[in-house]
C-alpha cells in the first residue's frame, strides 16, 4: 500500500503543469497567498504532500480522501483571508487543524 502512494505522489508530481521554472520548493516558506492563488504549483499537488508530510509524522499509513478535501477547504477558507496571506500555510495547517483542548 506504501508503494503505491508513493507511486501516487510521484505520479502527480510528475504530472505536474511545467510552467513552474522552480524544481525544488521549501514546504515551510509557502504562504497562504503563494498556495491559494497557485503561485508556487497547483494548490492540490501542495495540500497532498503536506496531507502526506503530516501523516507520515504521525506514523499513519492511511490516506482517508475525504478528510483530505475537508481540510483542504478548511486550510484554504483560512488562507484566502487577506490577514492570513503572508502565513506560512504549514503554520496555519497546525493552526485550524489542532485537535481543540
Amino acid at each position: 500500500m506504501r508503494r503505491i502512494l508513493m507511486f501516487g505522489a510521484v505520479l502527480l508530481i510528475a504530472g505536474a503543469q511545467p510552467s513552474w521554472a522552480q524544481v525544488t520548493v521549501d514546504a515551510a516558506k509557502i504562504t497562504c497567498e503563494q498556495w491559494v492563488f497557485s503561485k508556487v504549483a497547483p494548490p492540490r499537488t501542495i495540500a497532498v504532500w503536506l496531507s502526506g508530510y503530516y501523516n507520515g509524522k504521525r506514523n499513519e499509513t492511511t490516506l482517508d480522501l475525504q478528510k483530505l478535501e475537508g481540510n483542504g477547504r478548511k486550510v484554504e477558507r483560512f488562507c484566502r483571508q487577506e490577514k492570513n496571506f503572508q502565513m506560512p500555510v504549514m503554520q496555519a495547517i497546525e493552526q485550524v487543524l489542532a485537535p481543540k483542548q
